[in-house]
């Protein structure tokens, strides 16, 4: 069972603490726990039913009216077809889901958002909120470690899926682009999303995966000459700075353009020759995609 603070709750829910409050006094629509040093916190099951209660919110329902309706009939709303083509919707939906470890809703429901949205809108859209919101992609302060295991390995799996599916030729043209994370780095749906969207693109694609010692690396480039090195650089667990890290990386492969992307782009300040920065996701994105 986990323990949620207001801010916790504010973060997962997208609804400011305060409102909570007001929320709670108003209309008793939740009533915290406390614990033995008198401080708040939410449980599983708080936490499902204002995210349902959010869900409704979001989609136009009034709080006045959400107070009238019984637990069960806020449970039915905010699963049904009414509220569905929300993407705020579909994340609720996940984080419950996660929360519960209940695969089946949880495939469900990504199944669902792939059919409306189409599977780049839905990784984009909905699966990084989710992710952010969780403390899986972005974040570091890891919030419920179990649940974001079992949440991304979904994830994976059904990018993986898609990337298998793709029947498209590379082009002689595009290079040969060697995808990977360096060592210490475990966050792979990015990397998994920029394999998709440049396989779909037509380039040529080497996907070594996460955590690649760079004595590994330096092994393939010897034996077969790539033309590119793309990394996805969110953890940093090296003593050098990433300045550093990253200019011993553009200087060990003088041959390759090295790409880099993710929230660790923001401490780069020194510029080399072979190493392109994409500081954003749009710009990853655009990168990716193009030809």
């Amino acid at each position: 069972m986990n323990h949620f603070t207001i801010k916790d709750i504010e973060n997962l829910s997208g609804i400011k603490a305060h409102t909570l409050r007001i929320w709670e006094q108003r209309y008793q629509l939740f009533v915290p726990k406390r614990k033995e040093s008198k401080h708040r916190y939410y449980d599983n099951e708080d936490l499902k039913q204002i995210l349902r209660i959010s869900q409704l919110y979001h989609n136009g329902v009034k709080i006045s009216k959400i107070a009238l309706l019984s637990e069960d009939s806020i449970r039915t709303m905010a699963l049904g077809k009414a509220v569905e083509q929300s993407t705020v919707s579909y994340v609720h939906q996940l984080v419950e889901a996660s929360i519960d470890f209940d695969e089946e809703a949880f495939e469900r429901t990504l199944d669902k958002a792939f059919k409306q949205f189409g599977f780049e809108s839905t990784i984009i859209e909905i699966v990084y909120v989710f992710l952010e919101r969780v403390g899986l992609l972005w974040l570091t302060d890891h919030m419920i470690p179990a649940q974001e295991h079992f949440a991304s390995n979904i994830v994976k799996r059904k990018i993986i899926a898609q990337i298998e599916m793709l029947k498209v030729k590379p082009a002689p043209s595009s290079g040969t682009y060697v995808l990977f994370t360096l060592e210490g780095e475990h966050h792979e749906i990015p990397l998994l999303l920029t394999h998709y969207l440049m396989k779909a693109s037509g380039k040529r694609c080497i996907y070594m995966g996460i955590d690649v010692p760079v004595s590994d690396l330096h092994a393939y480039v010897m034996h077969k000459k790539p033309t590119h090195l793309y990394f996805h650089a969110i953890t940093h667990l090296s003593e050098q700075s990433v300045d550093d890290w990253v200019a011993a990386i553009s200087s060990q492969f003088k041959d390759q353009q090295i790409i880099m992307s993710g929230p660790l782009t923001k401490e780069i300040s020194r510029q080399h020759a072979n190493l392109r920065v994409l500081y954003s996701l749009n710009e990853m994105l655009d990168f990716a995609k193009q030809f």
